[in-house]
């Protein structure tokens, strides 16, 4: 759901305006209903009365607050680029088109980061909204417009929202867009005027869905409960450093690693995993041990964990039930994050410069999360310093991701982890700290009910942050049932759990989206980068003068020897507690024109296991995309090869399975017996493991993998990871193995399909190739089922997959595998985030649209993510494509993964889509003639 919205300039609507109003609210109601009965008038009246809120796109339009003209001139997809003759009014004039397009999802975003959902969606939200005020995400954004953005930002923020509130004045809720005239059946919610804050407030939405490792953090704890040390460090295997390359290669920080292995300064080991260690000791000596598996410290509780990890064990599933309870801002709240993005060098191209491709991996979302558009000065110069294109977000002044007319962008998220969860000694009205009581600090807040009476909630902070068990009677529960060591204080009433988190701090983060957009080389970039502090992104580089470069940004704590942020601490322990320190930019891994001409980031660690003194995360992605991205650059370059900017698209498209070539050979070894198993079976005989939607080998495949994940892990692990109301009769605690009927116990998953895990992601793949040496591994044992055959070994197991899933298939495409295709299990539905998910019927089929049969899968390049635990549906994608030529950028190419507006019934609500899922791109224009030429309606706003 997105962010908040005010009303316009003061003025007040009449009587005529408000009548209007009302008759537009029950016009579209009668008549919708109308249209989802099939009736043809009906559905004619419904649509021409939705038109009322499309925006102007031709002719001209006064707005007070210009200082002179400018234009808007529209592509035949309705991506607006904007011309002006000064920044204010080019940011002005952001403000207004962004609102014409895409109002209520500002809207909307603006009341999720400000916790106030309920004002406009009654009493459902008052859960969301008590958690949302915990976290404070408003509050921080305007400590950081009070004391942290440059006066320059300041001034860009306001004429934004001056143009947002340009735009709404004089106008009634029905005339902004469909959804206001639903909400208006319901409640008398109008909407307020834009302020600058709610601009920045999305940035900490956007922080909070790419935070890094929390969710980790929260399920190894959960593991606990049912599994032992070894079988979790089996789960969260070791980043495979010598098949999946690090990003940086040729890195910057080697002087600081020199200088820290000769010097004798300590730290905690940079990589995967979980275990703990020192590197460096008096004479320079040392290892670091955070590229091991997750090891028994992260566990079982033997280090940081001994008076958290055990005590927080089933029972954080509370504090998930309420992570997953919010709105997702640009995610699926933290899971399955991804991204690609990449850059070569000219040596290697077509053109002799660089290109560079990008596509962010999030939730799939109705209107999509990015906005595409230009802005350029007239001029550049002192009193308009832009030219700039790319994809922003509806409610944030600036271009995000993109180029100006020297540069070029891109970002993946680097999974830096920037939260730790503390468990909290809670003594009367404070909490324990270093042997003594400190009291709380506290705020009251109040919480508007749209239909109801308000409510106020107290928030508590200790020294790490906000008490989140303040939000949640099962996190009250995890104090009083914690089990902790003798060194840790007095149970009493209970422990609570705190968030530390980097974006609670007020930051510098807008004044890095100006600074990037008026980059003109590297050293533009890199500063402009060291301001880019929440959320941590890899920032790929590419420029008209032929250099190539990555930098790591960002606010990364410098934790306390021991603490590698990997599991839940101790608060009253100063031991734990983050050194108030972070890592100094010159310091951050960054690489400049490496020699072998081409950077890969696609969220694989940022740098080798021991190369680097500080931790970075102990849960990196595991590489499977980027290192199948590097292996298409290096064949495609092999012998002198040139790459094309259809070859970066075509990349971006790549559809192979890296776990099929895995497990697809000792598939076809295996005897199945059953003749209609063995019918499925062939269709995996020269398969090239290439998961396109009209593949039946595709579905048969990941419905096996599907079945190997369930039987090997799914089924023995504890119900709060498990698909919620999925109960199995399962093993007892801390055992693989199979167990006698008579031992076994009833228990019903909790968590959403979406979220659950096994999630087949390329962790999974790790687990599962550490695994296929041990043919007589615990893990792959699983038990008869009914007529099914249990397993005793590998093979044993894949056979009995392969059963189940031969059936699976049956049952949901039909017994003829000629008819088979991934597409038809494989599906992509976009949903309108708000009324399109929990409205009325009739709403949502008015607001959404799909299904689109899709090709891809987990962890492929072209990463159509699906949940294995859940289901094949679509859960998060390539939420847009860009190919930027910096040889000609005219010749760019990009692709939205829906269209350029948020209005249901305009021509560019999904226009977009069709041509994205089949991997096609639209030109992007940038030159003045290039646009001129490509322009169907011009807008002129006049003073």
């Amino acid at each position: 759901m997105p962010p908040n919205t005010t009303a316009s300039t003061g003025q007040q609507p009449g009587k005529s305006g408000r009548k209007k109003g009302r008759r537009a609210r029950l016009i579209v109601l009668v008549l919708v209903l109308a249209l989802v009965g099939g009736v043809a008038y009906g559905a004619y009246w419904s649509i021409s009365t939705v038109r009322a809120s499309f925006p102007q796109t031709k002719g001209s339009i006064s707005l007070d607050g210009l200082s002179g003209p400018v234009d808007v001139r529209r592509d035949g997809h309705g991506i607006p680029q904007i011309y002006a003759s000064s920044d204010t009014d080019l940011f002005m004039a952001q403000g207004y088109v962004q609102a014409q397009d895409r109002f209520y999802e500002m809207d909307v975003r603006r009341h999720m980061t400000a916790g106030r959902l309920s004002e406009m969606f009654g009493k459902d939200q008052v859960r969301k909204d008590e958690f949302l005020r915990t976290l404070g995400w408003h509050r921080v954004a305007q400590r950081e417009y009070d004391t942290k953005l440059s006066a320059a930002a300041k001034k860009y923020l306001r004429a934004y929202a001056a143009g947002v509130n340009a735009y709404l004045a004089g106008k009634d809720g029905a005339d902004l867009s469909l959804e206001y005239a639903a909400l208006g059946l319901s409640n008398d919610y109008k909407p307020q005027k834009w302020t600058p804050v709610d601009s920045i407030a999305w940035l900490k939405a956007m922080a909070w869905d790419l935070r890094g490792n929390m969710q980790d953090e929260i399920d190894r704890a959960l593991m606990t409960s049912r599994l032992g040390p070894k079988q979790i460090a089996d789960l969260y295997p070791g980043y495979p450093y010598g098949r999946n390359k690090a990003i940086v290669q040729e890195g910057q920080y080697d002087e600081l690693t020199q200088t820290f292995q000769q010097g004798g300064g300590t730290g905690t080991g940079a990589g995967t995993g979980s275990g703990t260690g020192t590197v460096g000791g008096a004479g320079g000596s040392g290892t670091a041990t955070g590229g091991t598996a997750a090891g028994d410290a992260s566990t079982a509780g033997a280090a940081a964990g001994d008076p958290a990890a055990t005590g927080l064990q089933s029972q954080l599933g509370g504090l998930y039930d309420v992570l997953d309870d919010l709105p997702t801002a640009v995610g699926v709240n933290g899971n399955g994050i991804g991204s690609n993005a990449w850059v070569v060098s000219g040596e290697h191209t077509i053109t002799g410069k660089p290109l560079l491709a990008n596509d962010p991996h999030l939730s799939a979302s109705l209107p999509s999360v990015w906005y595409q558009m230009g802005l350029h000065c007239r001029s550049v110069s002192a009193k308009c310093q832009y030219d700039v294109s790319g994809y922003t977000f509806a409610g944030m002044p600036g271009v995000v991701i993109g180029h100006n007319r020297d540069i070029a962008w891109g970002m993946t998220n680097s999974g830096v982890d920037v939260t730790d969860l503390y468990l909290e000694k809670i003594t009367g009205d404070g909490y324990l700290y270093d042997g003594k009581v400190r009291p709380f600090t506290t705020r009251e807040e109040t919480i508007k009910v749209a239909g109801g009476a308000a409510e106020k909630i107290v928030v508590r902070e200790t020294n790490n942050g906000p008490l989140l068990s303040d939000r949640n009677n099962d996190l009250v529960r995890v104090g009083k049932r914690a089990t902790v060591d003798t060194a840790a204080p007095d149970r009493g009433d209970g422990y609570g759990v705190a968030l530390r988190w980097t974006a609670l701090e007020p930051g510098t983060t807008m004044d890095a989206v100006f600074a990037m957009n008026r980059a003109r080389g590297w050293s533009d970039f890199r500063k402009a980068a060291a301001l880019f502090d929440v959320p941590s992104q890899n920032l790929v580089y590419a420029d008209t003068e032929n250099h190539i470069g990555y930098t790591l940004p960002g606010r990364i704590p410098v934790r306390a020897e021991g603490h590698d942020g990997s599991i839940p601490a101790p608060g009253w322990d100063p031991r734990y507690r983050w050194t108030g320190t972070y890592i100094e930019q010159d310091e951050l891994p960054h690489e400049y024109d490496p020699e072998r001409g081409y950077i890969v980031t696609a969220n694989q660690a940022v740098v080798g296991a021991d190369d680097y003194p500080y931790t970075l995360t102990t849960d990196w992605g595991y590489g499977t995309r980027s290192q199948r991205i590097t292996d298409l650059i290096q064949a495609k370059t092999k012998d002198g090869g040139k790459i094309s900017t259809d070859d970066m698209r075509q990349m971006q498209m790549d559809n192979s399975s890296e776990i099929a070539k895995l497990l697809v050979p000792q598939m076809l070894k295996i005897d199945v017996g059953d003749p209609d198993v063995r019918q499925a079976q062939k269709l995996l005989e020269g398969w090239d493991y290439t998961q396109e939607a009209d593949s039946a080998a595709a579905a048969y495949f990941n419905s096996v993998w599907r079945n190997v994940l369930k039987l090997a892990f799914g089924n023995k692990l504890p119900k709060e990871l498990r698909v919620k109301g999925q109960c199995l009769w399962v093993e007892p605690v801390n055992t693989t193995g199979p167990a006698d009927e008579a031992e076994k116990v009833r228990e019903c998953g909790l968590r959403d399909a979406d979220q659950a895990q096994p999630d087949g992601g390329d962790r999974w793949f790790e687990v599962v190739r550490a695994l296929m040496d041990d043919e007589d591994s615990d893990w792959w044992k699983t038990s008869r089922a009914g007529t099914r055959p249990g397993a005793e070994n590998r093979d044993e197991l894949f056979k009995r997959a392969m059963i189940d899933a031969r059936w699976e298939l049956t049952a949901k495409l039909g017994k003829d595998i000629e008819s088979w295709s991934w597409g038809r299990l494989h599906r992509l539905f976009l949903k309108n985030q708000t009324l399109g998910t929990e409205g009325p019927g009739f709403l949502q089929y008015v607001l959404n649209r799909g299904p689109w049969k899709l090709s891809g899968g987990e962890a492929a390049v072209n990463a159509t993510g699906w949940n294995a635990a859940g289901g094949y549906g679509v859960v998060w994608v390539p939420s847009m494509r860009m190919v930027v030529n910096l040889g000609d950028l005219d010749k760019s190419r990009w692709i939205n993964l829906g269209g350029a507006s948020g209005h249901a019934y305009s021509s560019h609500y999904t226009d977009q889509t069709g041509k994205w899922a089949k991997g096609d791109l639209l030109p992007w224009r940038f030159s003045d003639k290039a646009v001129a030429d490509s322009t169907s309606d011009t807008l002129l706003l006049k003073p």
